[in-house]
């Protein structure tokens, strides 16, 4: 098959389309004809060395929808043919709270989407939501799954309240931004541009302020009449540290990032005197996957695709995510990148 493979860590040239060998389904595995894959900023990180146990050459891509071709030993044959999309959140554990021991998110440390196929385990696989294309399907898995969990699991958002999501524009708070306003939610956003402002206001954000002005939680406050109930954040650093005042007295914060990569400096005396609870969220159960993908099937959201690359453009797919560029989902079109 052809593959995207990381052959070394560096910049986005460093991922090549090459043959690499067909994988073959064990015992409880499936192989996946794939149609699209997607991007995540894990795969950017990786290709970085940013990420822990890196091993090389690897097939990046956590994203991806296709056909399921082949199966092994106690697999339902009659998946063969169907449409699936993949939860990369493999092997979560019993216990809903954290996952367990043998949890691991696909694209490392086994071999991921950027290819013609991939190999996970069956339990993995998801019927495709029929309303969307291979390119919309793909672009859901890691990031809905991340939104979905961050806000309906961990912080119950409920109808009615107002919610900050930080950094619009990147694939979670997009989908954060669509997640809360189905749940019934008033949604302010940031970013640090005015046009993914302007974009997000187009997707239905009722306002947002520019993180690069100083005073942005003061007018985050003042915007939405009060403070938010909840804020939901990939930043971490001064960023999340700030939210302590953008918060309502008994809100909550719930984090899934840290993308600035400096740490952040919380005052506990605001902690505890605003009764804020505090909410860490990574990736999500196959119920959390199965609810996500419920709202993008019946409850009839469309994810926000930003570009369609062909596999044969990775590279460029690659130089656009460094670029912060994107409003929505980058996302590899697998059959016409292969020539």
């Amino acid at each position: 098959m052809k593959a995207a493979v990381l052959m070394a860590l560096g910049d986005p040239e460093q991922v090549r389309v090459e043959d690499a060998p067909d994988p073959v389904p064990g015992a409880g595995e499936a192989v996946v004809r794939l149609r699209a894959a997607a991007l995540n900023h894990r795969d950017g990180w990786i290709r970085k060395g940013l990420y822990a146990n890196i091993k090389l050459p690897v097939i990046l891509g956590s994203d991806g929808a296709g056909e399921v071709e082949a199966v092994g030993e106690g697999v339902d044959a009659g998946l063969v043919g169907t449409p699936v999309v993949i939860n990369p959140s493999l092997e979560w554990g019993d216990d809903p709270r954290a996952p367990g021991p043998r949890w691991r998110i696909l694209g490392l440390p086994e071999d991921g989407t950027h290819a013609e196929r991939v190999k996970v385990p069956a339990a993995a696989l998801f019927p495709k939501p029929a309303p969307l294309s291979w390119e919309e399907a793909a672009a859901i898995p890691l990031a809905g799954l991340t939104a979905y969990r961050a806000l309906v699991t961990r912080a119950a958002v409920a109808r009615g309240e107002t919610v900050v999501v930080t950094g619009i524009g990147g694939g979670v708070s997009t989908f954060a931004l669509a997640i809360a306003q189905a749940r019934g939610a008033r949604v302010f956003v940031t970013s640090g541009t005015d046009a993914k402002l302007a974009r997000a206001r187009e997707l239905g954000a009722e306002g947002g302020v520019n993180y690069r002005q100083p005073d942005w939680a003061k007018q985050l406050v003042a915007l939405t009449g009060g403070g938010a109930d909840l804020a939901v954040d990939s930043a971490g650093g001064e960023t999340f540290a700030a939210l302590m005042d953008v918060v309502k007295p008994g809100g909550r914060i719930v984090t899934y990032g840290a993308t600035t990569g400096s740490p952040s400096t919380i005052e506990v005396r605001r902690l505890f005197w605003k009764q804020i609870a505090l909410l860490g969220s990574t990736m999500g159960t196959p119920d959390d996957f199965a609810g996500m993908l419920a709202l993008y099937g019946e409850g009839g959201l469309r994810p926000v695709v930003d570009t369609v690359f062909p596999l044969a453009a990775i590279a460029g797919a690659h130089r656009r995510m460094d670029r912060a560029e994107q409003m929505g989902k980058i996302v590899l079109r697998i059959d016409q990148g292969i020539e």
